[in-house]
């Protein structure tokens, strides 16, 4: 026991203790509670905390389990003190029994309980047995993330367990609500007497500050007392203030208890403009998801882990919230939160499917989590569903987008929330279908380049059309900042540091979820081999690097289209670490930085150089369009002057951001340098002061004038024709004679290739791919989508040279990626100019394949763009032609 004078004493029980399954559930029937001895010899030590999917053989084991340990109390201990035992979280339903005498049960597998087990103590040892059960059917509890088709689930006593000695008249709880307008804090006492008269009882409320107080209020043991500061320090990002709160409760002028507990004054409010306040303020929110989950541990944090440097590493990559989405966050977590200015969006976990039952627990959770978190100024947001996942995300049932009954339902509960918490602002359901929120959020993928001139313009939609993300009127307010509250992009992990800091394959590649093939990790090695991806990269390492320079160039497109407006108030990138196969985290599961993290906490600091060019392909000897914006989430007026420089161009632009504002330049044209073969060359943006804020845009300069295969005759119709024609292509408009020929059904020049003709299938006038006995195509995305973003697209040919700079696939590709690719070449008879694979290696498709077709040659190529437009496609097109004529 502690024993340092304060009237409260307590003692941790984690370490170890014995545990056991129960598959047949026989535990409960045959007394394991009561009569341990019955189970315990045959018992396993494990040391508690404890998830027991974290054994191989239990990691897919869902049922009841039971763990049991002993320990000594000392005479007197209880001497005018009751004792209480507590749990931090078990998941899912807790039983549990002290001296075999049954002291509660708890449902809920997030948040912290506790029973009073004062009459079952005794001096000498005493045990507690806690039999855990958490079952297979999950869909109507809290859940979050678990499970199917997410993450390995977690079962046990996944947080600390210690038992607390209190005072007989003791404080429960103190809530405190800041009233930044009038500079006061109202802390609401709940006092147990225990067996006193609450008359005889006085609470004494201080609030200090390093070391020296600045406030003080007394009343009795029960209502609330008002706190009054002289100039209060507020609680924010640049300035975490935190003062601590001591309630002392006296009976006459004896100290009965002490409770102590920290709090910050702030405020986080709409502006009324579609905007944020933050202590009066404008903030715009940075933000990225945390999950919570660790490589061998789960839930559980591992050995070494510092809830301080985790936020201080969230800090560090230039975000000023997390969303702790799919569960409640660590009260570690929260604290360090609290201490170093990160702001937190909280959230319940959630069900799957919508019931009275599940609409109850949820509700439970979410207020749970408001009364155990509402001391934290680090928590800001509460969150009540997601992406409607328990309340209309289930195939089986109506969409809250039409449920009226849910909408009325949803609405009654974010009434509760505000009405249980006054101070922070709610969303009601994150990504869709608002109902009554005070965030007009939204998720949406991006792929760029692949898809980044329709998310752009989809971006421009939603900000215009803010009403279309409401799935009614009658609550919708069109004023609701809008918060891009998930995006992201896939980036292949490094499968060989997985491998070795597992000591093995990690357990969760041949996990039995989730079903797609992009997102099982089993057999990655073999699939690259498979599809030809080996003799492209080398190594999986080196495949990896590609990756990482894709994810960069897609991310920083998304985050400078975000900060650039300032009618978006936030963003929430998804996400910090990659969790098991989700592998689109800033970091690696091991909390490892990919090789693209310092470069994106640049970008997302809070003083940021976004440039934009109206388009990365160009003709040589034309011009382009840079347009500088820099963006000043600070409270002081920012000035810079930059350099820009491209190819032997350059010059200055100097800008003037506000606080809390975004400076945009006057277009800068761009004289595009005269070429004679394709070469990409970068736009380069530097601070003229020898600052730290640069920018880096490609733009892919093809020659105006290319060289023309003019001895070949090629068959072609409509504006392809005219477009070859322009050129200085020979074209005919009759298959027969025809050397080469375009067509966009392969079935209509099948005969023509098979008596050694050679033809290109490309594109309708649509964007899609024709399917024949020659090519089956499968259909991509054309707008955003989390399966885009797990796109990869790449290039093996000297038809690319000049045009592509790398292996894979950038800029040069702008506004012509494919909508289709051929579905599964052969590796045997293809040959793959230009690929596609997604996720974990799997999708294998071809956007430039090239396929032997009896005496002929037949080439599919997805890729859009018009000839004669698009610089890149106009000589990929030229290319394919010459090389086509010239084959054997």
């Amino acid at each position: 026991m502690r024993e340092d004078g304060d009237p409260r004493r307590s003692r941790s029980l984690d370490g170890e203790w014995l545990f056991d399954v129960d598959p047949d559930a026989v535990g409960m029937s045959a007394g394991w509670g009561t009569e341990p001895a019955i189970w315990v010899t045959e018992a396993n030590p494990v040391d508690v905390p404890h998830v027991w999917q974290e054994t191989d053989d239990l990691r897919g084991y869902a049922g009841t389990a039971w763990y049991h340990r002993s320990f000594d109390l000392e005479e007197g201990a209880l001497d005018s003190r009751r004792a209480f035992l507590e749990f931090g979280a078990v998941d899912y339903w807790a039983t549990v029994w002290v001296d075999g005498e049954r002291v509660g049960d708890h449902r809920g597998g997030y948040l912290p309980f506790e029973f009073e087990v004062t009459e079952a103590l005794g001096a000498g040892e005493n045990t507690v047995t806690v039999a855990v059960h958490d079952p297979e059917d999950l869909r109507e509890i809290p859940h979050g993330n678990q499970g199917e088709p997410w993450y390995t689930r977690v079962s046990g006593i996944w947080q600390s367990v210690s038992l607390s000695l209190r005072p007989e008249s003791h404080v429960v709880d103190a809530r405190v609500t800041p009233d930044l307008e009038s500079d006061t804090a109202t802390v609401s006492l709940e006092v147990d007497p225990g067996g006193r008269d609450g008359e005889d009882l006085r609470a004494i409320v201080r609030a200090t500050r390093g070391g020296s107080v600045a406030a003080l209020a007394s009343a009795g043991p029960e209502g609330s007392v008002t706190l009054e500061f002289d100039d209060p320090d507020y609680w924010s990002p640049d300035a975490p203030a935190l003062y601590d709160l001591e309630v002392t409760l006296r009976a006459g002028r004896a100290v009965v208890d002490r409770y102590a507990d920290t709090f910050g004054m702030r405020a986080l409010e709409r502006d009324g403009a579609g905007g944020l306040l933050l202590n009066g303020e404008p903030i715009r929110l940075r933000g990225v998801v945390d999950r919570g989950y660790y490589p061998e541990t789960l839930y559980r944090p591992p050995a070494g882990w510092s809830a301080e440097r985790e936020v201080e590493r969230i800090r560090d990559l230039g975000f000023n919230l997390v969303r702790t989405q799919g569960k409640p966050a660590r009260p570690d977590f929260l604290e360090a939160a609290d201490r170093q200015g990160l702001l937190v969006w909280a959230e319940p976990a959630g069900p799957t499917r919508y019931t009275d039952r599940s609409r109850e627990a949820t509700e439970e959770e979410l207020f749970g989590l408001i009364d155990r978190d509402y001391n934290r100024p680090s928590v800001v947001l509460w969150g009540v569903y997601d992406e409607e996942r328990g309340i209309g995300h289930d195939p089986a049932e109506e969409p809250l987008w039409t449920d009226e009954a849910k909408q009325a339902a949803l609405a009654s509960t974010v009434d509760a929330v505000r009405e249980r918490d006054p101070t922070r602002l709610v969303c009601d359901n994150s990504g869709w279908a608002h109902v009554d929120t005070d965030l007009n959020d939204y998720h949406r993928y991006v792929a760029s380049p692949d898809r980044a001139t329709e998310w752009s313009g989809a971006l421009e939609h939603l900000l215009h059309h803010r009403g279309d993300n409401y799935a009614t009127r009658r609550w919708a307010e069109p004023d609701a900042p809008v918060v891009i509250s998930e995006f992201g992009c896939w980036a292949l992990p490094d499968v060989e540091a997985l491998a070795e800091h597992y000591g093995r394959e990690p357990p969760w590649f041949a996990g039995e979820f989730p079903a797609e093939a992009r997102k099982r990790p089993s057999d990655v090695e073999a699939r690259f081999e498979r599809t030809g991806l080996e003799s492209v990269f080398g190594s999986l390492d080196a495949l990896r690097k590609a990756w990482e320079r894709r994810a960069l160039d897609s991310l920083s497109h998304a985050i400078g289209e975000f900060r650039r407006r300032e009618e978006v108030s936030g963003y929430v990138l998804t996400q910090l670490t990659d969790v098991e196969w989700e592998a689109n985290g800033l970091l690696d599961y091991r909390r490892a930085p990919k090789g693209f993290t310092d470069r994106l906490a640049a970008i997302n600091r809070e003083v940021a150089l976004v440039a934009t060019v109206d388009s990365h392909v160009a003709w040589g000897g034309r011009s382009r369009r840079l347009e500088l914006a820099l963006v000043n989430d600070t409270d002081s007026e920012v000035a810079r002057e930059f350099e820009w420089r491209f190819g032997e161009a350059e010059g200055t632009c100097r800008l003037t951001a506000p606080a809390h504002s975004v400076a945009e330049s006057d277009p800068i044209a761009l004289p595009v340098p005269a070429l004679e073969e394709p070469r990409t060359e970068p736009v380069v943006v530097e601070d003229g002061a020898g600052g730290d804020l640069a920018c880096e845009e490609p733009i892919t300069v093809v020659p105006s004038s290319l060289p023309v295969p003019r001895e070949p005759v090629v068959y072609a119709e409509g504006g392809l024709a005219a477009a070859l024609s322009r050129a200085g292509v020979s074209v005919t408009h009759r298959l027969e004679g025809a050397d080469v020929a375009f067509t966009s059904d392969a079935g209509e020049v099948r005969e023509f290739v098979e008596r050694g003709g050679a033809a290109i299938q490309i594109p309708r006038d649509d964007g899609g791919m024709a399917d024949s006995d020659c090519f089956e195509f499968r259909e991509l995305a054309r707008t955003d989508g989390r399966a885009s973003t797990a796109s990869f697209f790449y290039q093996d040919s000297p038809l690319l040279d000049g045009l592509s700079p790398e292996a894979r696939l950038g800029w040069e590709f702008e506004d012509a990626y494919p909508y289709a690719v051929v579905s599964e070449p052969d590796p045997d008879e293809d040959v793959v100019h230009a690929g596609h694979v997604r996720g974990w290696l799997a999708d294998w498709g071809g956007s430039l394949v090239e396929r032997p077709v009896g005496d002929g040659r037949l080439i599919a190529c997805t890729f859009r763009g018009e000839v004669g437009t698009h610089p890149v496609v106009t000589a990929l097109t030229l290319g394919l032609i010459s090389h086509l004529a010239g084959a054997d």
